[in-house]
């Protein structure tokens, strides 16, 4: 990492320029090179043709998500989230899938709580409807990995206006000004 920004000083906001590779010394992880962690956390973006006919249950598995987090505010929590971006777009006559995160964990642990996750709820992931998803996912984290890293997109360039600072991080602070004004509320 450039010894330029610091990851603890949250209050000047920083920009990361990474390399092709998507890493600066290569470190090698459970599956494979561990990328940094820029100013915007951990993450990655996969992009991935969807098997033929499976657009509409792509489209429509972001209800069962929604569903299920409005079932279970928490039932995502293990993955350390800040957000997530699903996207639909078509080259030629294919259509693609893209899959943006941004997380507090390294690319391994998101992955192996991903799969935990999702065999514990019964959920099915959405990328089943992706061209070359290993049909034994569930019990094959390695086959799931490879095909994450494979339909991975490093970026080369991350932002941050609060760099570094973790979703719990920005929860307490919430927490903590939501404490605040109603102790001010009631003062008044």
């Amino acid at each position: 990492m450039p010894k330029k920004i610091k990851q603890n000083d949250w209050t000047k906001p920083a920009a990361m320029a990474i390399p092709k590779e998507g890493y600066f010394e290569l470190e090698q992880g459970r599956y494979g090179p561990v990328f940094p962690k820029t100013p915007a956390c951990y993450g990655f973006t996969i992009i991935a043709k969807v098997k033929p006919g499976k657009v509409d249950t792509v489209r429509a598995y972001s209800k069962t998500i929604e569903d299920a987090v409005a079932g279970d505010p928490h039932c995502l929590a293990v993955l350390k989230l800040h957000y997530l971006r699903w996207v639909l777009f078509d080259i030629g006559k294919e259509t693609y899938f893209m899959y943006q995160g941004i997380f507090d964990t390294d690319f391994d642990k998101y992955t192996e709580d991903a799969v935990e996750l999702f065999s514990i709820t019964g959920i099915t992931t959405v990328f089943v409807n992706l061209e070359g998803f290993p049909e034994d996912w569930k019990t094959n984290t390695p086959a799931f990995v490879k095909f994450v890293r494979e339909h991975q997109r490093p970026s080369f360039l991350e932002y941050g206006e609060y760099p570094f600072v973790s979703a719990d991080e920005i929860k307490k602070a919430l927490k903590l000004k939501a404490a605040f004004s109603a102790m001010l509320d009631q003062m008044q």
